[in-house]
């Protein structure tokens, strides 16, 4: 995920709370409150400032509906809270990551890591490529590290800044990243969703990632095809002047290859199954001693002085890390590119998750997650009825319970008596948890994984959302196979 990288509250303890007094109806009051406010809010209010803080309160006001909808289903307040408190404590790996994020993005930028990859990204991505590129490099760092929230924090960050550099859309390469990093987090063995999937479903590892190979190849290529198409529409004339940028670069930055050994070790860290947190800390500190090495004047000038001293030192390299920090240069494009907000840069998105946290939490507490799981359920008697009832589950849960893991574990408990008593084996399961529940986690923009991607990309998630192909499209690759019954798996002793 996203969240790949963090622990959260373990498979066995995840506890799915119902309520015999809460009907459907009274189970959708608050979603629906939700989403009126949030249209009215996003669309006709805020727009892109919408996420500066009004969206925050919303998600609270939205918790509120749902609290009162529970206190007259004899719902106690402190068991809301208690929910809430559970809700937000297994988020505390994701925002340290977040702040992390942040730091690591400051002394990268300073140290020149960042203009680095853009200098030399810039020679070898052209328009045409770009975008296809951006894909397949995204896809095999995260089939290599298992994570798509590392994926995008290192080489994410600095291929959006090429995109903007080159005068790329930034919706369509955060589109870009996204799908890539998505593709290799869920065929990746070390991502912790592609764990968690097969562990509710009841299969094993490797079954599942073969059996989910059939679903997501096709959508991959699908993925492949559409950006080598829109890389072909893009207009070259419009883009920057290249050498102009390159130039101004080099005159900002002292630029070495050398400075790529900082991000390969970081990847190598986490290859090598190193905590996420450890190793991006590992990272900004790295980050920091090479602002040293090869930009010790930007360093000073950030730390106050003219020059470089223990002080200033020490002021420069804290400065990157948790304030907003630039890097002046002759280019307006590259002014706005050479900036950091650090890990205070990191606030906003760590208030949207947990104001989100606190709406799940509540809906959690009252029964209405459950209720809309069960109401799914009963919608549908046939086989495909059960695909298109788990998919529906995981959206909704996305969107109600704002976190990527419940949209697993609790149509993952949901569902599994249910495709056994239909004789399907339990990978027709976890691969539809996966195609539906992991990857649409980061569309949704109060979602743990939207507001991560959205903060560390630097790009709304409802302008990337479109872009995203692999991620929107893999759930009607699923339903597509469902309903023409492609390569469905049934329990050997119970065919038929």
């Amino acid at each position: 995920m996203e969240s790949q990288d963090i622990k959260p509250r373990q498979p066995q303890d995840e506890h799915i709370v119902e309520n015999k007094e809460l009907n459907i109806w009274e189970a959708l009051i608050p979603v629906i409150a939700l989403i009126i406010m949030l249209f009215f809010n996003v669309f006709y209010a805020f727009g892109d400032d919408a996420l500066s803080g009004s969206n925050q309160f919303i998600l609270l006001l939205g918790a509120a509906v749902a609290a009162v909808v529970g206190y007259f289903n004899k719902v106690k307040f402190s068991q809301m809270m208690d929910e809430v408190a559970e809700n937000v404590k297994s988020t505390t790996g994701a925002l340290l990551i977040l702040l992390m994020v942040g730091a690591l993005a400051g002394t990268w930028l300073i140290s020149g890591i960042i203009p680095t990859m853009i200098y030399y990204g810039m020679q070898i991505l052209s328009p045409k490529i770009f975008l296809v590129s951006t894909v397949v490099i995204c896809s095999i760092i995260s089939i290599a590290t298992g994570s798509s929230w590392t994926t995008s924090a290192t080489v994410g960050i600095a291929l959006i800044g090429i995109a903007n550099a080159l005068g790329i859309s930034l919706g369509m390469t955060a589109g870009a990243v996204i799908s890539g990093a998505y593709f290799g987090d869920k065929l990746s063995p070390m991502s912790d969703t592609t764990n968690l999937a097969p562990a509710m479903a009841g299969t094993d590892l490797f079954t599942h990632i073969r059996y989910m190979t059939l679903t997501t190849v096709p959508t991959y290529i699908v993925t492949l095809l559409f950006f080598i198409f829109l890389g072909f529409t893009l207009d070259p004339h419009g883009a920057a002047d290249t050498q102009s940028l390159l130039n101004s670069i080099k005159e900002s930055f002292t630029i070495s290859p050398w400075l790529f050994i900082v991000p390969i070790l970081v990847i190598f860290l986490i290859v090598k199954k190193t905590p996420p947190l450890i190793a991006l800390l590992a990272g900004t500190l790295l980050g920091g001693v090479a602002a040293l090495i090869f930009q010790p004047t930007i360093v000073a000038t950030i730390g106050g002085a003219e020059d470089l001293n223990f002080l200033s030192a020490y002021k420069g390299i804290l400065n990157a890390i948790t304030v907003d920090t630039s890097v002046a240069t002759d280019n307006e494009i590259l002014t706005d590119l050479f900036s950091s907000g650090g890990m205070s840069g990191m606030l906003g998105t760590i208030w949207l998750i947990v104001c989100a946290m606190v709406f799940g939490g509540v809906m959690d507490a009252i029964g209405a997650l459950s209720r809309i799981s069960k109401a799914l359920l009963k919608l549908f008697h046939t086989t495909f009825g059960l695909f298109a009832s788990t998919v529906a589950s995981c959206l909704a849960l996305n969107v109600t319970a704002s976190d990527q893991y419940l949209a697993i574990v609790v149509p993952g408990k949901m569902y599994a008596k249910a495709f056994k008593e239909k004789g399907l084996a339990p990978e027709n399961l976890s691969r539809t948890l996966e195609d539906s529940g992991t990857v649409t986690s980061v569309l949704v923009p109060w979602n743990t994984c939207g507001a991560y991607q959205s903060g560390v990309l630097g790009v709304d998630t409802l302008h990337y959302a479109g872009y995203a192909i692999f991620n929107w499209l893999s759930p009607f690759m699923t339903l597509l196979f469902a309903g023409f019954r492609i390569k469905i798996r049934e329990i050997t002793s119970k065919k038929g």
